[in-house]
C-alpha cells in the first residue's frame, strides 16, 4: 500500500514553524483526494488554522504525526498569508475545512463514493447526515456515529475500524476537534482503508448547530473574532495565546529567511 501512496503526486508542503503545510487549492486538494478515495488508498488529510498549527508546533509527538499526513491544507487565512509571504506560493484563497468537506461530498455524490461520519454528539452527527443528504440527494452516507468521548477500548477500536472498512467508505470525516481527530487519524492511518479527513467544526456548522462567520470576516481573517464572540469563555485563552504565538513565530521565521537569502 505504501507504493500506492508514493505513486500519488501530493502537493508540496512548506515549513511553518516546524509543521509542513500544503500549498494547495480547493480544486487540487479535491481532485487528488477523490483519486485516493476511488483507489481505496489510506490517506490522512487535515485542515489547520492558527490554533492547530501552534498546538502542533508545541507538541513534538503531534507535530511528527501531522507531518506524516499526505495533505495539511491551510484552513485559516493567516496560515495562507504566511505561506504567501514566506514562500511566495501565490495562494489566492485558503482551503477551509468546512468548505472542503462540502466540495468532497458534492464530488462523492456525483461519483457514487460513500462517506462515513464519525464524531461529535448524536444529535449533531445525525443532523449533519440529514443535511448532507438533503443538499446532495445522491450522496451515499454509509455510516454515521457519534464520539463516545473517552478512549476506545481495543475491542471497540477494532469494531469501529471493521464497521468503517466494511462500509467501503471512500471518505471518513472526523469531527473530534483538534488535536484529537489528528491523533485518531494518525493512529488508524494503516488500518482504515479510506481517505480520513479531519474537519472539526464542520460538523457543527453543517448540522446547523452553530453559525459560520459572515463571508467578509472569513476573507479578512477575522473569523476567529466571530467564533470568540459565540463562545468567549471557552475560546478566549485559545485565541489570546495561539494568535500571539503565531505572530511572534511568523516574525522570527520571516527574519531568518530574509537574512539567509541576503
Amino acid at each position: 500500500m505504501e507504493s500506492t501512496k508514493q505513486s500519488f503526486q501530493w502537493p508540496q508542503k512548506y515549513d511553518l514553524f516546524g509543521v509542513g503545510v500544503t500549498a494547495t487549492t480547493y480544486e487540487e486538494a479535491v481532485n487528488i483526494a477523490i483519486r485516493a478515495a476511488q483507489s481505496r488508498t489510506p490517506t490522512t488529510v487535515t485542515a489547520l488554522a492558527v490554533h492547530g498549527l501552534i498546538t502542533a508546533r508545541r507538541e513534538n509527538a503531534l507535530k511528527a504525526q501531522i507531518n506524516s499526513f499526505e495533505m495539511v491544507v491551510p484552513d485559516g487565512q493567516p496560515v495562507r498569508w504566511a505561506l504567501n509571504k514566506l514562500y511566495h506560493t501565490g495562494l489566492t484563497d485558503r482551503v477551509y475545512g468546512p468548505e472542503l468537506m462540502i466540495r468532497l461530498c458534492k464530488r462523492a455524490s456525483e461519483l457514487g463514493i460513500g462517506i462515513y461520519l464519525y464524531g461529535s454528539h448524536k444529535n449533531i452527527v445525525e443532523g449533519l447526515s440529514e443535511n448532507l443528504r438533503d443538499r446532495f440527494p445522491l450522496l451515499k452516507v454509509v455510516g454515521c456515529e457519534p464520539s463516545i468521548f473517552r478512549p476506545l477500548t481495543p475491542a471497540e477500536d477494532r469494531d469501529l475500524v471493521s464497521r468503517i472498512n466494511k462500509s467501503e467508505a471512500g471518505f471518513v470525516f472526523f469531527g473530534l476537534g483538534c488535536p484529537l481527530q489528528e491523533k485518531f487519524a494518525y493512529d488508524h492511518r494503516d488500518n482504515i482503508k479510506s481517505v480520513q479527513v479531519c474537519v472539526g467544526a464542520a460538523f457543527d456548522f453543517h448540522s446547523g448547530n452553530k453559525k459560520m462567520a459572515p463571508g467578509w470576516m472569513q476573507r479578512s481573517g477575522f473569523e476567529w473574532l466571530y467564533r470568540f464572540g459565540q463562545e468567549p469563555r471557552r475560546l478566549w485563552r485559545r485565541y489570546l495565546v495561539t494568535n500571539s504565538i503565531f505572530v511572534m513565530r511568523f516574525c522570527l521565521q520571516f527574519l531568518r529567511l530574509k537574512f539567509s537569502w541576503a
